[in-house]
């Protein structure tokens, strides 16, 4: 392998460790909203936008939660109660059990 070769494995092995040690670093909060006519929201903000493309998340969390959601402000918006399932799926992909917490 040439030294350039190598070079730009040894660039992506830091960019993804340094991802996993922000990843690790964010306090991230999830709680719960009720909004119009009674309806739960849960909320999950405090996460980093730009190691983490946080359109993408949003899209798998969605999925793991079976339920809607977008996102609006750097923050995650899931409809319905979806606190326990957010944090089980935030901790499997990463995320420090202790920063996460939950309202």
């Amino acid at each position: 392998m040439t030294e350039k070769g190598s070079e730009e494995i040894n660039f992506f092995e830091k960019e993804d460790i340094l991802n996993e040690l922000l990843k690790e670093e964010q306090r991230i909060t999830i709680r719960l909203e009720v909004r119009k006519f009674n309806k739960p929201m849960t909320i999950i903000e405090g996460i980093n936008e730009k190691p983490n493309n946080l359109e993408k998340l949003a899209s798998r969390l969605k999925s793991f939660c079976a339920c809607g959601g977008t996102t609006k402000d750097g923050k995650i918006y899931l409809q319905g109660d979806q606190r326990q399932k957010s944090k089980e799926f935030l901790q499997k992909n990463g995320y420090g059990r202790s920063e996460i917490t939950v309202i």
